[in-house]
């Protein structure tokens, strides 16, 4: 028995050391951890009101349990299905737009040479990121609203104005633009990074062997970020289903509904305008374990194409 034991005790005395000795490093997660178990950890202990008919009167409790009711709701109502529909398409429609155009950024601004250009360059568009989806939508409400800059121009030249924000296309194309405008610039940061980590030597032989600057790029910078590009859409395939929650709230109305109404939204108006708490859960947790699959999937093909795990 002692035999057995030493060394399960030798490998706890130098995991202990180990943390006595780097306990400061530790201690910075301890804000991350709470914030996980507030937040993310004890909220799921109220998932069982998915099986219930929830009444805020009686509590979680002395509500009557209506087992999968609520889930077969969500396979019976038309409406649903159409929210998983406009979730599914804004959001691939994002990802085939947004992942390979900071790619392309990346090769760009690589390209400047003179360092305060560079450097005023990618301050411009790396500012959009840390501006809220509200401060966004009010931009772009400005410049494409009824009366917005955008549409006077083009009343001088048609005589009429775009509805945007009113008109299902139109409205997804300001989705689309104002996620390439948010956050463009600030994913050329990882593929600056790849494009720093191609050795010197390679573009150098390329150079002696004749090769011209769009040769180059397209012989050796592009193929050296592609395996990025694929981590980075399996990152975003993982999201695929939950994503977009706070740019579709600040941005639509109930005339766009049809067509714009996702997942996330779905559920707020649910769960907190129509206090059908229990289906708002339900659905709530479906598209978790949905988001779930295309998080392993993603990871597979991560997996398969670039033979490295996301997670």
């Amino acid at each position: 028995m002692s035999v057995i034991n030493k060394p399960r005790r030798s490998v706890s005395k130098r995991l202990w050391v180990y943390l006595k000795g780097h306990w400061e490093l530790y201690m910075f997660l301890i804000p991350g951890l709470l914030i996980l178990a507030f937040f993310k950890f004890a909220p799921m202990s109220k998932i069982v009101i998915a099986f219930k008919n929830f009444k805020p009167r009686r509590g979680i409790s002395g509500s009557k349990w209506v087992g999968w009711a609520n889930f077969q709701r969500i396979f019976q109502e038309p409406e649903v299905w159409q929210v998983i529909r406009n979730t599914l398409e804004i959001n691939l429609l994002q990802i085939v737009v947004c992942v390979p155009l900071p790619m392309f950024m990346a090769i760009m601004m690589n390209e400047i040479t003179i360092m305060p250009i560079k450097k005023s360059v990618q301050t411009m568009v790396y500012v959009p990121h840390f501006f809220t989806w509200v401060v966004i939508y009010s931009i772009f409400f400005n410049m494409f609203g009824g009366m917005g800059s955008v549409n006077m121009l083009i009343k001088q030249f048609t005589g009429n104005t775009i509805q945007f924000f009113t008109k299902a296309g139109w409205f997804r194309l300001m989705l689309i633009l104002s996620s390439i405008w948010k956050g463009t610039g600030w994913s050329t940061i990882v593929y600056l990074s790849a494009i720093s980590a191609i050795g010197s030597e390679t573009y150098e032989a390329a150079i002696i062997d004749g090769a011209s600057k769009r040769q180059q790029v397209h012989y050796i910078t592009i193929p050296s970020l592609i395996p990025t590009m694929v981590l980075m859409l399996t990152v975003r395939m993982g999201s695929v289903i939950s994503g977009g929650f706070d740019q579709v709230l600040a941005f639509y109305n109930p005339s766009v509904y049809d067509s714009a109404d996702i997942l996330g939204t779905f559920i707020y108006r649910q769960g907190i305008g129509q206090a059908d708490f229990s289906f708002a859960t339900a659905v709530g947790l479906f598209e978790s374990v949905v988001g779930l699959m295309f998080v392993l999937l993603s990871n597979f093909f991560s997996k398969r194409l670039t033979g490295r795990n996301v997670w």
